[in-house]
């Protein structure tokens, strides 16, 4: 299972060229895919393994089962690019209830705390939205997939066995708009950094309007530099990878990767990366680079970080 992650300009999906034929399999990156309510992350990577033939399959950011929306799937050399695709803001939609509180701060929880819903309007909404922007401490929760002792939380927590809270984490909201969508329930839109945890904010937005609360609803649009306008629901994702027409479903290695600069290889230095000799790139880094793509023929061959304004090293070969 793979990290979130951006390297990709926000709200422009790549094209889908380049696909990264490697290794004689057009089987390497990127898919995305609708996540439909009911189906886990790894549920998802378990389907789309089963009809690709390498063996690597993760995905960007995981999507708790109640959850719909984009998940990056990524095949075979693609599971390289995980790194240079974390760290990216994301975007959710989703809608908060108010009055209950449930232990997994989602509706497949039992109610544990109960109270009046106040009333509100737009103005006290917004007040509230502002004191969640910026730099925030929050409380991930109890049910969440972050380890103790090597085990994920929630798996403690539905054995029944008492778990310590895990503890605060530094996150950043960027964006927070908070609508009535009836008199126990608010719509929610939020950009906020890698870490957030959605269901944590819809439980604090209730206590700053002095109610208990839970996450009803949530939809991530936004990841990674993908969005969700782009993706394919997963039922017709399978079947085109069962048909073999995985290229018209696919972004390529290059392609998901739009935001970082290139310098172009020819065959000789090709042979010198695949050797991994880094001097193959002196004189041909991009002005300004850190991080930058090696490009042959149009394919990923390489991701490396400039060293001066002339050298480089490779970081990442892919092939």
């Amino acid at each position: 299972m793979l990290l979130d992650t951006t390297g990709a300009t926000p709200g422009v999906c790549p094209r889908r060229d380049s696909i990264g034929i490697l290794n004689d399999s057009p089987m390497h990156g990127v898919i995305l895919i609708d996540k439909p309510a009911g189906a886990g992350s790894a549920d998802v990577v378990r389907q789309i393994k089963r009809r690709v033939k390498p063996d690597r399959v993760g995905h960007l950011g995981t999507l708790d089962p109640f959850a719909t929306g984009l998940l990056p799937i990524l095949i075979g050399e693609a599971t390289k690019l995980a790194p240079f695709l974390q760290d990216s803001e994301k975007e959710y939609e989703g809608i908060v209830r108010l009055g209950l509180e449930t232990d997994t701060l989602d509706p497949t929880g039992a109610v544990v705390h109960e109270a009046p819903v106040p009333p509100f309007d737009s103005s006290a909404l917004d007040d509230v939205a502002h004191r969640f922007l910026g730099e925030i401490e929050q409380s991930p929760p109890v049910f969440s997939a972050i380890k103790r002792a090597g085990v994920p939380l929630y798996r403690l927590a539905r054995q029944g066995v008492e778990v310590e809270p895990p503890a605060p984490r530094r996150v950043v909201i960027s964006r927070l708009t908070l609508e009535s969508a009836g008199p126990d329930s608010l719509r929610l839109t939020v950009v906020c950094s890698t870490g957030t945890y959605v269901r944590a904010l819809a439980r604090d937005i209730g206590a700053a309007l002095g109610t208990a609360a839970h996450l009803a609803e949530l939809r991530r649009i936004r990841t990674a530099g993908f969005s969700v306008a782009d993706t394919h629901p997963l039922d017709e994702a399978l079947a085109a990878l069962a048909a073999g027409r995985a290229e018209s479903i696919m972004i390529g290695l290059n392609a998901a990767l739009p935001a970082i600069p290139s310098a172009i290889v020819g065959d000789r230095e090709l042979v010198r990366l695949r050797n991994g000799d880094s001097r193959a790139l002196d004189g041909i880094v991009p002005a300004g680079a850190r991080l930058f793509k090696v490009i042959h023929n149009g394919a990923l061959i390489a991701i490396a970080e400039a060293s001066s304004r002339v050298t480089a090293n490779l970081i990442r070969v892919f092939g």
